[in-house]
């Protein structure tokens, strides 16, 4: 296995999970930031083969089954098509994807008969939740998201809340109901909308990745909440994603239907 963003704290933390599992192997990272420097001072227990600036390259030396890619918005979609054009299958977890991204990932993954995985979030809480707020949000009219993830994160709102909002719109077949506000003191205080259902994004140190769906209803109010304490939560996900992604053909998007949970 490959990973991009090999230096970024999800990249690390992926190839540390990958050390660890006796039914996989870390053949590289990319990552043009640490270019030159041993995988082993990234990853405890990873090769000591440094660290590539190019994708294309590193694929053509290491011949990787699968890439994972934890990167930015501006670079996945050039990850993904060096890597299908090579036929190595993808589990990404970056961000920030457009319907015009995935429409071109879709014929990507045709042309070259090569599978993906994109998933928003790769913890299997968040995705639980995720089906929990679907099924909710058939029975309550008002909702409201909260997603806080770390200062680093440069994407809003996340991928995560994104996809929690179009479940849940699906799901209830209308929008929801959204009361409107007629005079701001502040602007923006109300947040994002998507069919109804206000949308608001926290950016700050001291926080990984949380989200919480509220919904409202007479005399009563729903709070599902996932509070993550550590990138760990998102290995299970990830090496399930990568053990699986060979068998599956074209682009899979979310990872409720790897876990039948959908």
């Amino acid at each position: 296995m490959l990973v991009t963003g090999a230096a970024g704290r999800m990249g690390r933390t992926v190839m540390g999970a990958v050390v660890g599992a006796e039914d996989l192997a870390l053949v590289g990272g990319v990552d043009i930031g640490a270019a030159g420097r041993p995988l082993s001072e990234l990853a405890e227990g990873a090769p000591d083969r440094p660290v590539a600036a190019g994708l294309e390259a590193e694929i053509a030396a290491t011949q990787p089954d699968v890439l994972v890619d934890f990167t930015t918005p501006q670079a996945v979609m050039g990850n993904l098509l060096t890597a299908l054009a090579a036929r190595v299958a993808c589990v990404v977890g970056t961000t920030g994807f457009s319907e015009g991204d995935l429409d071109e990932v879709r014929a990507l993954c045709q042309e070259h008969n090569t599978p993906a995985v994109i998933a928003p979030n790769f913890s299997i809480g968040a995705n639980l939740m995720m089906k929990f707020a679907e099924e909710a949000a058939t029975v309550m009219d008002y909702a409201d998201i909260i997603e806080r993830h770390h200062e680093n994160k440069r994407d809003a709102p996340s991928g995560t809340a994104t996809m929690t909002a179009e479940r849940m719109a699906a799901a209830r077949g209308k929008a929801f109901e959204h009361v409107q506000t007629e005079h701001f003191a502040l602007e923006g205080v109300r947040g994002g909308e998507y069919e109804g259902i206000g949308v608001h994004s926290v950016r700050m140190a001291g926080v990984v990745a949380n989200q919480e769906v509220f919904f409202g209803g007479p005399g009563e109010t729903l709070k599902l909440e996932h509070v993550t304490t550590s990138r760990e939560c998102f290995m299970p996900g990830v090496l399930l994603a990568v053990r699986r992604v060979r068998e599956l053909e074209g682009l899979v998007y979310g990872l409720e239907s790897l876990l039948d949970i959908g």
